[in-house]
């Protein structure tokens, strides 16, 4: 979709999910908050979380109305999140080096990026990454939808804490989905 779709979709009020992803919450908690990214962010469901649990956070989404909600969203709460609109897909955004504990890319697949995500995680720190997988009657070879076993095969080298491919678990989506969550080697 383009991201005038999006903001379509966001004005409509469709997805605008209040409750961050389990896999955010259940992994994030095993770490000192330190520094996060949140790729393709949206409305800044698992953004917001994370600020309240003690993590500096830089958001990036395409959406201008995506942005423009999380960060009302973030003046609501009281919450300092470093919120900024940028086409991933034009490379308007840049990961910085070894710079993040902590890398969500929930929902979203752009594998141009799975070096650049891998790059910008200090050692130690973890990817929590969720991408939609094409449901059956669907070509298994498409830019949005992950093949089954390609994103795990992306972290081969590193160190594999959650690995699950299968039905949503989260009824906010429908179609199946790839879950991961990987640390980086060292420390």
């Amino acid at each position: 979709m383009s991201i005038e779709q999006w903001n379509d979709r966001y004005r409509a009020g469709e997805q605008l999910f209040l409750e961050p992803s389990p896999l955010v919450t259940r992994f994030s908690r095993e770490l000192e908050p330190g520094h996060a990214l949140d790729l393709a962010c949206g409305p800044g469901r698992n953004s917001l979380y994370l600020a309240e649990q003690g993590w500096g956070v830089t958001a990036v989404d395409g959406s201008p109305l995506a942005i423009e909600v999380l960060r009302e969203r973030a003046r609501e709460r009281g919450l300092v999140i470093d919120a900024r609109v940028a086409d991933l897909e034009r490379g308007e955004f840049e990961i910085e080096p070894d710079a993040y504990g902590l890398i969500c890319d929930c929902y979203y697949l752009q594998r141009s990026l799975i070096a650049k995500m891998k790059l910008g995680v200090r050692a130690g720190g973890i990817i929590v990454a969720i991408v939609h997988l094409p449901d059956a009657d669907q070509s298994q070879d498409t830019p949005r939808r992950a093949r089954r076993g390609e994103l795990s095969a992306f972290f081969a080298d590193w160190k594999i804490l959650h690995e699950y491919e299968g039905k949503s678990r989260e009824a906010c989506h429908r179609a199946p989905t790839a879950e991961l969550v990987a640390q980086k080697p060292g420390r």
